[in-house]
């Protein structure tokens, strides 16, 4: 009999939990994995300040299950809601099936906390799904529009007040969103930038307790610097349409409230018989595994297990120990199955990091690095990258860096929207026009002689390398020798002088380059074909830049020909513009007027569905 295992929750520790499964048994026919999640897509948590902000489009930050584990199809993906778990048929019920269990990993993490505060869910705006993101963008934006009508101060003022309950990562992260976002909103509507006004609310003595004093203190700082009105000490009280009441008795106008303070287990996880603790948390041990149940094991936010490794702390509900705790759950698993010994859960992290808006951030790595600013926010942009490298998603991976730095809006990101592709490509078409015609003519030349060139389809011209210069003058008389020589070293050349003799960018080939063209090359006739080869490579380049197609590969190539002709000895200083040229033609160059226009599109659908087959918005393939 097949052992069956199923995965409910699919984030970040449940994905990891299934694609270890996954790549265990990958070949094993006698085991089965089905991630049961509600949605198609995992959804990147710790960028949803980012959609709520209006910094990123809610579909950057949604990663379809398909495409993350379309390596592993041992992995079945079924969008259900779980429901119930009976325990004693093993049997995880969900809205729209049942799916047996011979192992079963519960992985759907954590909600927001309210901790029973008068008008957090009638008037709050909570931030923990995409669904909230999105709830949250669009009352800002509905904000702002009203305060654009206003007439009475007082109330415009309110409208314009924005505020977040509580200093952790979330609420520093959405504070430091609304500071970038709101100046752009304004000045779009025709508002003064100057009623707008930010606060931060956090109970505790103080922000971002993960991280040292020294990390809180800038963090306070840049806030400040930003006008940011930061009140510390001092709870929420209740939370009205109009203001928030704070403990202390102050008195906040303000329409838009966003709570962050805090989360607590997934609130079905209480129906699934598994022991609580603090904030409705699921008790596992040190392998996971769910108290008082052999074959259930509980990973991420929403497990509760003191860590004997870091002070008996429960494991934080960071994405570092959602992973880590799926990974330890999947490896007792595959223990239970093989029979082998179990691996303890041991808190490692390599440190927390935040950002406040796009430019500015504050981490602190490896228990004694602390870093700000730039370096900060790389350090977090490249663990992001990271991320998807692990997964085995390059396709993600490219998908972040191109929303992150490239397809960035208002300037909002590190490289203040100097990496930005959200320029006007028209007038980059004469430049590909020019370029290709370049190629082309170099093409016709050396192919049918024409505009004063030499045929090598015509007349036998050999590259003037030293291992293939015995075979020319065996054959042939010195004189004879100097005019193969003169016309080879128009192969690569590309050379229009200008009144003066040109000079050459490298004198002699070098050394190493040598040896990679000897044995590319080694005699008289292979040389022959590829000069004859390089004519036509130069006629297609010229052609497929002129018509706009596959124009960043080909653009591409000409930076790799260039390199070579200049290693070769036969290209000269004068002509290295065909390099800056070819870079500047590769950000989509072609995709005015041009080919690539249809061809890209075109291919990129095709290529999707024959890698990883059509998303779809509901999976269902353990199911009938």
């Amino acid at each position: 009999m097949a052992k069956e295992i199923v995965i409910v929750g699919a984030g970040f520790a449940g994905v990891a939990a299934a694609r270890k499964l996954g790549k265990k048994y990958k070949k094993d026919k006698t085991v089965n994995i089905t991630l049961v999640d509600r949605h198609s897509y995992l959804t990147y948590m710790t960028e949803l300040h980012e959609i709520a902000g209006g910094r990123l489009e809610p579909d950057a930050i949604k990663y379809d299950l398909r495409r993350i584990f379309h390596r592993l199809n041992n992995v079945k993906l079924v969008t259900d809601n779980v429901s119930e778990i009976d325990h004693d048929n093993n049997v995880v019920i969900g809205e729209q099936s049942n799916y047996k269990f011979d192992y079963l990993v519960l992985a759907v993490g954590a909600e927001p906390n309210d901790f029973g505060i008068d008008g957090v869910k009638e008037n709050g705006f909570t931030l923990w799904s995409m669904e909230d993101a999105e709830r949250v963008r669009e009352h800002i934006i509905d904000m702002v529009y009203k305060a654009a009508r206003e007439h009475d101060p007082v109330k415009r003022r309110a409208l314009l007040s924005f505020l977040v309950c509580g200093g952790g990562f979330t609420g520093v992260e959405m504070i430091g969103e609304l500071v970038e976002w709101l100046p752009i909103l304004a000045e779009e509507h025709k508002l003064n930038p100057d009623e707008i006004s930010f606060h931060l609310v956090e109970a505790a003595p103080k922000i971002l307790n993960t991280v040292t004093e020294k990390e809180q203190e800038r963090a306070m700082k840049y806030m400040r610097k930003k006008g940011i009105d930061i009140t510390l000490g001092d709870g929420i009280a209740k939370i009205a349409d109009d203001h928030i009441e704070l403990a202390s008795g102050k008195k906040i106008d303000t329409y838009t409230s966003i709570w962050t303070a805090g989360i607590k287990a997934n609130t079905d996880a209480s129906e699934w018989g598994v022991e609580q603790a603090r904030a409705g948390r699921l008790v596992a041990d040190q392998y996971m595994q769910a108290k008082g149940y052999d074959n259930v094991f509980v990973a991420g936010d929403l497990v509760y297990y003191e860590d004997p490794t870091n002070n008996n702390m429960p494991t934080p509900q960071i994405v570092q120990a959602a992973e880590l705790t799926g990974d330890v759950a999947a490896t007792t698993i595959i223990s239970e199955i093989s029979g082998t010994e179990k691996e303890e859960f041991e808190g490692k992290y390599d440190g927390n990091m935040v950002s406040i808006g796009s430019t500015y951030g504050v981490a602190y790595l490896y228990d004694k690095y602390s870093v700000q600013g730039f370096i900060a926010m790389f350090i977090k942009h490249a663990a992001n990258v990271i991320y998807f490298l692990s997964i085995g998603s390059f396709y993600y991976a490219w998908l972040y860096v191109r929303h992150e730095f490239f397809t960035i809006k208002h300037k909002r990101n590190i490289f203040r929207g100097h990496l930005s592709a959200h320029g006007n490509i028209l007038w980059s078409v004469p430049l590909r026009l020019f370029y290709g015609a370049m190629w082309l003519v170099e093409g016709l030349k050396k192919t049918f002689g024409m505009f004063g060139g030499q045929s090598w389809f015509e007349d036998e011209v050999v590259f003037p390398f030293p291992w293939l210069q015995e075979e020319v003058t065996s054959a042939a008389s010195a004189t004879e020798t100097e005019e193969v020589v003169e016309v080879a070293e128009q192969i690569f050349s590309l050379n229009y002088v200008y009144g003066e003799e040109p000079m050459l960018v490298f004198d002699e080939m070098p050394g190493w380059f040598a040896s990679i063209m000897e044995f590319m090359m080694p005699n008289q006739d292979v040389a022959l074909f590829m000069q004859k080869m390089m004519s036509l490579v130069e006629l297609g380049i010229g052609l497929a830049l002129i018509a706009g197609l596959f124009t960043f590969l080909v653009s591409g190539l000409t930076v790799v020909l260039v390199a070579m002709f200049c290693l070769s000895g036969m290209f000269v200083w004068v002509n290295m513009w065909f390099i800056p040229a070819a870079i500047a033609l590769m950000m989509g160059a072609g995709r005015a007027f041009g080919l690539d226009y249809y061809v890209m599109p075109w291919l990129g659908k095709l290529f999707d569905g024959w890698i990883w087959g059509k998303p779809k918005h509901i999976y269902t393939d353990n199911i009938g």
